[in-house]
């Protein structure tokens, strides 16, 4: 499974719109509106690389009330449970 963070920058007066909207494109896993640089982001989860241009040029880039888009490409999860093992080792 690959997983793509992508910052969405919005039109203000279409945040929970487009939010919504974004949230409802298959492979979108998540959506959040936040405080900052952009307006939101969208957690793209898809088994390949086609499938994220899809979701990302083919459906988040033209739905309604979004600006512009920057996408990042996550090579590998890390949870609290993994970063609190790393650092227990010979303990």
């Amino acid at each position: 499974m690959i997983t793509a963070i992508v910052l969405i920058s919005a039109e203000s007066d279409r945040i929970p719109e487009t939010a919504q909207e974004l949230a409802d494109i298959k492979g979108v896993a998540e959506v959040y509106s936040c405080a900052g640089d952009v307006d939101l982001i969208a957690v793209v989860r898809v088994r390949d690389h086609e499938e994220i241009a899809e979701v990302v040029t083919g459906r988040i880039n033209k739905t309604a009330g979004v600006l512009r888009t920057a996408t990042h490409i996550a090579f590998k999860s890390y949870s609290r449970a993994d970063v609190e093992a790393g650092f227990s080792i010979g303990e």
